[in-house]
Parts: C-alpha cells; structure tokens; sequence
C-alpha cells in the first residue's frame, strides 16, 4: 500500500509522496534487520519496540496526510491516493496493536507433566 499511494501521490500535484518514499524505506529497513536477526546496538533498542513505534507513526502520519489530501484535491490521482493512504494507516494502525510488545507476556512453560511421567519410573 506504501508502494501504491507514493505512486499516487507521484502522478499528483501533490507534494506528499515523500511521506510514503519514508515509510516504504523505514518498513523494508527493519524488515531487512529483523530477517537478517540483526541484534540491536542499544540497550534500550528492541526490534518490537521498534516496530511499533514505526507502525504508529506511520498510521498517524498517513491518516493525517491522506485526510489533507483527500479533502484539498480534486484530482484523480490524489484522491486515490487519499484513499490508499487511509488503507494503510488503517493496516499500520492494525499493525501496531497487534505487535505491541507488552501485549505479548511470556508463560513459563508447563512442567509438572513431564515430572510426573517420570516419577513412577
């Protein structure tokens, strides 16, 4: 959808295809980390903080803009633009909640069956 609203906004009048260059370039940077299981240099730095910060700024980012856009211009192109951009503010926006690294808890693994097993050995 990154690919598809920098195309839009391309072939507008519009001067906001940067916004969707950026985030298309931010995605497969740290697509390309975590594939390549890049350990973070910081500390503080953790690739699913990482990711949801990416995926909330770039839903804020792309509803507001696309909103502009959608409201502002009368030509095809940005208006499909618009609306793609709003698609994937939406899918970041979804993206975001779904990966919120405290959402994720850890279980401890359950261990009583296997020491069970072995006890009437």
């Amino acid at each position: 959808l990154c690919l598809l609203t920098l195309i839009c906004f391309g072939a507008s009048r519009s001067g906001y295809a940067g916004l969707a260059a950026v985030e298309l370039v931010f995605a497969a940077l740290v697509l390309l980390a975590w594939s390549c299981r890049l350990p973070p240099r910081l500390p503080l730095l953790h690739w699913g903080w990482t990711d949801f910060t990416r995926c909330v700024i770039g839903a804020v980012l792309f509803l507001i803009t696309s909103l502009i856009v959608i409201v502002g211009h009368r030509d095809g192109a940005g208006i499909a633009g618009g609306v793609f951009g709003i698609l994937a503010g939406v899918l970041l926006g979804y993206d975001a909640f779904i990966t919120l690294p405290t959402r994720q808890a850890h279980t401890a693994a359950p261990t009583g069956v296997y020491w069970e097993h072995w006890e009437g050995v």
